[in-house]
């Protein structure tokens, strides 16, 4: 049976919905479009949808608007039909119902991330717990101590035995044989890194050893170390060691695919924080490629650490990576449309209506509350006595006449300056939303700041009408 779906929405909106939906084609479904009465859409609340929906037809499913913020169980279970929230613009409803199933399963990986506390040999237990628990909740698998030249690491054991207490896998990170072998005997899980010349250290401890060349680009040393663990049948990984651009990056990444090649069945470790911490760029892009290419060469392990301050998303960005390339990989697709999380300073689609469009809706409205959006033109404040637009928000707000409204001006200032960001950077823009920054910030869903509250208030007691 076809699906039919009923979609609810606002004056402003109601030929936008009607419009978009008909360039769906073929659609997978019948619908009808029903104008509920608001000028707004995204003012819907659960009580005066039960007030102004009394027939909902045919519908097997209810859509609302993706600003609607309407409790959408106690709307499925007053009228019996699936309630769902849509997007939040309405011209992403194609890609709402044609690429929703992939964007949703990010579920898996295959990929595990060391996280490094660089610092460990500095801090003291409670710290290192403290960032431990930090990057475990960023998505780390393993914590990584690190050691540090000629620098004395007096409670390691302490580290490694408080780490493990906790519940945390943990591997530590040497070039001193003599604190890879108290690591080991302290339980640490894993050791990085032994060479051919101090294999022996995994004769004397059940830690799992990871091995490293015994000179940087020594693939045969490498391999001989490799095929000396490979017959003692204990578990191991060989990391060809990357290196930064400029003094051997891309060799690097061809000496990855060779130790590929001849063990394909051997477990890889590549360690990324050559490239991100020693590359002024963002590092969502880095990990993004360095993660590709750790899928495609069936990579199972990363080192990653947080040292610059540019690269303190790192461990975050790692794993929405190596979950979005899983998902690619196992649908046979480009990395695409799974996530956003990794356009930290541009969007895909930036700019969802053209001047023309917000022209179209500015001449319908008939109250003084201020819209503002942005297109590839420029930004756009309107209300029914006037549309302005430009690219500058100090050219802007003369035009709006707020000397006398304090609150109001704040409120209307900080959104412009939102705007003006959106603008330049291409970002998507949303009034009396923030700016989403994808992965690259750490910001609580539930933290919407005291402005927001303030500025949602405001502009509620202006629009007031529109709920009457």
């Amino acid at each position: 049976m076809t699906e039919h779906i009923l979609f609810l929405t606002g004056k402003l909106a109601e030929k936008a919905v009607h419009r978009v939906l008909e360039s769906i084609q073929p659609t997978p479904f019948s619908y009808e479009v029903l104008n509920i009465g608001l000028n707004v859409a995204g003012l819907m609340t659960t009580d005066l949808i039960r007030r102004r929906v009394s027939d909902t037809g045919k519908a097997t499913r209810i859509i609302v608007p993706g600003r609607c913020r309407g409790e959408l169980h106690a709307l499925t279970q007053h009228y019996g039909i699936p309630f769902e929230r849509g997007p939040e613009e309405v011209k992403d409803l194609p890609e709402f119902f044609g690429k929703k199933k992939k964007r949703r399963d990010l579920t898996k990986h295959d990929v595990n991330i060391f996280a490094e506390i660089v610092d460990a040999t500095q801090l003291d237990i409670p710290a290192i717990l403290k960032r431990a628990k930090r990057y475990q909740s960023d998505g780390a698998d393993v914590i990584d101590l690190g050691c540090l030249p000629d620098t004395p690491f007096p409670h390691l054991e302490d580290a490694v035995g408080a780490l493990k207490a906790a519940g945390f896998k943990v591997s530590v990170d040497s070039v001193d044989p003599q604190e890879l072998l108290r690591g080991g005997k302290a339980g640490a899980d894993f050791l990085l890194s032994l060479k051919e010349d101090t294999l022996w250290i995994a004769d004397e401890v059940q830690s799992i050893p990871i091995l490293i060349p015994n000179q940087t680009g020594d693939l045969n040393s490498l391999y001989r170390a490799i095929d000396i663990m490979s017959g003692k049948n204990t578990l191991f990984f060989a990391d060809a060691i990357l290196d930064p651009i400029h003094f051997g990056f891309t060799q690097s990444i061809v000496r990855y695919h060779a130790l590929r090649e001849r063990y394909p069945h051997v477990e890889i470790m590549m360690g990324v924080g050559n490239l991100t911490e020693l590359t002024d760029a963002d590092t969502s892009g880095i990990n993004a490629i360095l993660m590709g290419i750790i899928s495609e060469l069936s990579i199972r392990s990363i080192l990653t650490t947080e040292v610059s301050p540019h690269a303190r998303r790192a461990v975050r960005e790692a794993d929405v990576a190596r979950r979005m390339m899983f998902a690619a990989r196992e649908d046979t697709s480009l990395p695409k449309d799974y996530s956003n999380a990794l356009l930290t300073t541009h969007d895909r689609k930036p700019f969802p209506d053209t001047e023309a469009e917000i022209r179209d809706i500015a001449a319908a409205i008939k109250d003084p509350s201020f819209r503002i959006q942005v297109s590839e033109t420029g930004i756009h404040v309107y209300n029914r006595d006037g549309f302005h637009t430009a690219s500058d928000p100090f050219e802007l707000f003369p035009e709006l006449k707020l000397e006398q409204d304090s609150s109001h001006a704040f409120y209307v200032g900080v959104e412009l300056a939102r705007a003006q960001i959106a603008w330049q950077l291409g970002k998507r823009y949303s009034q009396d939303q923030e700016l989403d920054w994808g992965v690259a910030t750490q910001r609580k869903q539930e933290d919407q700041s005291a402005y927001h509250a303030m500025g949602t208030t405001l502009q509620a007691k202006k629009k007031q009408e529109n709920n009457k």
